[in-house]
């Protein structure tokens, strides 16, 4: 079998995208020096290639970004689709303890490095 690093070996990708959180009569909806709430999601994708991925990835995202009458005022609001911020390849078939993903970090402070764990529970909302 060919290696491909574009491909995945078992089908599935992590493709993360950006919704940002819109008011529909906001005037500033569209400035690009205004400041929206965000949320990066990250999904699991199956797929044959990057691309396939990529696209499947758009098309998940964009089920959720219908328009929707916000808080007690009913104020119409959408979460709106920015784009995608990656798409991962999975190296190994999905099972407990399969990584699914990496960042490499730059050198830091061993005190730094602890500032960067939490405690069980602390995940908790």
């Amino acid at each position: 079998m060919t290696y491909d690093k574009n491909v995945s070996p078992v089908g599935w990708y992590l493709v993360s995208y950006l919704p940002r959180f819109v008011k529909l009569d906001d005037k500033d909806k569209n400035n690009d020096n205004a400041r929206f709430l965000s949320w990066e999601n990250s999904i699991l994708v199956r797929a044959t290639t990057m691309d396939e991925a990529y696209e499947k990835g758009v098309r998940m995202a964009h089920k959720a970004t219908k328009p929707y009458k916000g808080g007690s005022a009913g104020v119409p609001v959408q979460w709106e689709l920015v784009g995608v911020t990656d798409v991962l390849l999975i190296y190994k078939e999905l099972d407990d303890g399969a990584e699914i993903a990496w960042t490499e970090r730059a050198p830091r402070l061993l005190k730094n490095l602890k500032k960067m764990v939490h405690p069980k529970g602390s995940f908790q909302q």
